[in-house]
């Protein structure tokens, strides 16, 4: 019987962390929305100008909340595409013109919300001038997509200092693929300032995370800043089978394939996992794990 210890704090966290994220940015936009309507009140009020109060209201929400919907874009281009020391140039022009198309929506998005408002308060809402307009709102937007992209590239380097990095250790990731017979057998896993040495062969499956690949080790998932198609090169196809476009899989570790009706199946793991592969891979791994038959004499 193993002694049960306590999960690490980032694992009691990972529940939750969904929820907080979506709450944290939530605020992040909304928070200063209502604060910019208020300044905005008492400016008018200070003037000696006459505007009521669903005016500014609807002027900030309407921009939180296009901004809120377009997160999710912004996220999966940092997923997709990360900036690194060694990728920065390439990447700049990417984000840049990434900017330009998060302005345009954002000014066409809260225009939208604003005219149904006022529409809807029998007033009619329009800019004076769409071109003016635009380069107006790009100053602001590009400050607030930088901000964005800054923070979600820190968050995720953060997670992955909590959680753990992994490298092989024979070599730096981008060196040319070992010859046959020098495969890597051991990686090197660094967390919180510790190193510690992981076999390959204790490598559960893998898993295609933009320009990473998560290693599930022991339960615990370590990326490794590579693609797939690399670090499948880099493995014993004795001992490892790629069963989907985003997965590879230890053969020691299958318990058993469920097939769908769909022709896809599922992975069954001795440690109660489950893993998706597709119809294109179902058979060639089903082969793998079934011996084949003796002919008959």
């Amino acid at each position: 019987m193993h002694a049960s210890t306590p999960a690490e704090p980032w694992r009691r966290y990972l529940p939750w962390r969904g929820r907080i994220e979506f709450l944290i940015w939530v605020l992040a936009f909304l928070l200063p929305a209502a604060a910019n309507t208020v300044v905005e009140l008492m400016d008018a009020h200070r003037h000696g100008e006459a505007l009521a109060a669903w005016q500014p209201a609807l002027w900030e929400t309407s921009s939180a909340i296009v901004s809120l919907a377009l997160l999710p874009g912004v996220f999966a281009l940092c997923a997709r595409w990360p900036v690194h020391a060694d990728t920065w140039r390439r990447r700049l022009p990417l984000y840049l013109l990434a900017s330009v198309a998060w302005s345009l929506l954002h000014v066409l998005g809260m225009v939208a919300l604003r005219k149904l408002g006022y529409l809807f308060a029998g007033e009619e809402y329009g800019p004076d001038s769409w071109p003016r307009m635009f380069a107006y709102e790009y100053l602001k937007d590009v400050r607030t997509f930088a901000l964005i992209v800054v923070f979600d590239h820190g968050y995720r380097w953060f997670w992955r200092r909590l959680q753990g990095e992994v490298r092989l250790l024979d070599a730096p990731d981008d060196a040319p693929l070992p010859a046959a017979g020098g495969r890597p057998e051991r990686f090197l896993v660094r967390k919180l300032g510790r190193e510690f040495l992981v076999a390959v062969d204790e490598v559960e499956w893998l898993q295609a995370a933009g320009n990473y690949v998560n290693l599930r080790v022991r339960g615990k998932d370590y990326p490794l800043r590579t693609t797939m198609a690399a670090i499948e090169a880099q493995l014993d196809p004795a001992r490892f089978a790629r069963i989907h476009r985003s997965y590879i899989v230890n053969l020691d570790q299958v318990a058993s394939i469920e097939p769908l009706d769909t022709g896809d199946a599922r992975v069954h793991l001795r440690d109660g996992g489950v893993l998706p592969c597709s119809r294109r891979q179902r058979e060639a791994l089903r082969d793998r794990l079934v011996p084949a038959r003796a002919p008959a004499a």
